[in-house]
Order: C-alpha cells, then sequence, then structure tokens
C-alpha cells in the first residue's frame, strides 16, 4: 500500500513539474514574441519619425516658390503636430493603432496635395534640392511600407503562438492580449483615376 502511494505521489509530482515546464516555456515564448512585436514597432514609428523630419526641408525648399498658397503650408505644418504628438510605450493597441493610422494619414494627404500644388511651379520641379528631398520623401514610404509588413509578421507569429493550445491558457492568466495589424485605409482598394487630358 506504501508503494502505490509513493508511485502515486511521485507521478503525481512529476505531473505537476510537467505542466510547470510546459507553463514556463509558453510564458518565456509569448515574452519572446512579444518583445519581437514591440521591436517591429519601434522600426514602424522610426520609418514614420524619418518622413516627418524631412517635412521641414521639403517645405522650406517649396516656400521658395513665390506666391506659394499658404493654406497648403498650413495643412502640412498641423499634420505633422498632430502626428509628432502620437507615441506609444511598446506596441499599440487596435484602438491607439487606427488613430496613428488617422493622424498619418492625414499627414499622407497634406503632403499630396502640397506635391500636387508644385506641379504649378517647373522651376521648383527642377532644382536637385527639390528632386532629392522628393526622392527621399519616396525612399521613406517605401521604408514605411516595408516596417508596417515587417511589423504585421511579427504581430502574426505573435498571434498565432497565443491562441495555440496550451499557450492560450497561459496568455489568458498572464494578460498576453493579441496584437493588431496595420489594414489598407478604407476605398484603397479602389485604383485612382488618371487623367492627363486636364
Amino acid at each position: 500500500m506504501k508503494k502505490i502511494a509513493a508511485i502515486g505521489c511521485a507521478g503525481l509530482t512529476l505531473a505537476v513539474l510537467l505542466l510547470g515546464a510546459v507553463g514556463c516555456q509558453g510564458y518565456n515564448s509569448l515574452v519572446a514574441l512579444e518583445e519581437s512585436v514591440d521591436s517591429s514597432w519601434a522600426q514602424v514609428e522610426n520609418a514614420y519619425q524619418r518622413r516627418t523630419d524631412l517635412i521641414p526641408n521639403l517645405v522650406q525648399t517649396v516656400k521658395g516658390a513665390r506666391d506659394f498658397e499658404q493654406e497648403t503650408f498650413t495643412r502640412v505644418a498641423e499634420a505633422r503636430a498632430s502626428v509628432g504628438k502620437m507615441s506609444f510605450a511598446g506596441a499599440p493597441t487596435a484602438e491607439q493603432l487606427r488613430a496613428f493610422e488617422q493622424s498619418q494619414g492625414a499627414l499622407s494627404n497634406a503632403l499630396s496635395r502640397l506635391l500636387v500644388s508644385v506641379e504649378r511651379y517647373p522651376d521648383l520641379k527642377a532644382t536637385q534640392a527639390f528632386r532629392d528631398l522628393q526622392a527621399q520623401l519616396e525612399g521613406t514610404e517605401n521604408r514605411i511600407s516595408v516596417e508596417r509588413k515587417r511589423f504585421n509578421d511579427a504581430a502574426r507569429v505573435f498571434n498565432t503562438r497565443r491562441r495555440r493550445f496550451p499557450t492560450v491558457i497561459i496568455a489568458n492568466i498572464a494578460g498576453f492580449d493579441a496584437k493588431p495589424y496595420f489594414k489598407a485605409q478604407e476605398g484603397s482598394e479602389t485604383p485612382p483615376t488618371v487623367d492627363f487630358g486636364s
């Protein structure tokens, strides 16, 4: 009888140790993946910050053109200020990500208006400084796209691991929430109309 009790106690101890090991491994993997998501988010912010830092140079170059619309500059400055107010400790929540995307969208729209209105100034378009800044902005937009994809990849890996059994139990107990994804802005599935007739 004592032998059976000892075997049962040893089996129970082994089961508890095994569950503890699985729990620790699941928790540690979630921590590592969450750090990867946070790191990817930091790179997204870095790419957006690069764009924000380029804007004053672009504006100063464009201001060199006579009679340029002040309203366009005001919109760019306001959008840039709005973007500068947003920062997060780690990756944002889904709601924070939507707000971030809205402010970045406003900045993108203001920049687009600035670049479209520059079309009326052929002398400005011909300057090397303006062409260099335009190339820098184009490169920055590409970097933003790449970093957003990397963030989505890191969020996908985290969310997949978080939903797997038994890690889902550990995630719920330890408070690891699913990470949001960047999504295309509404209406982006419709291609823009290009009209060279006007």
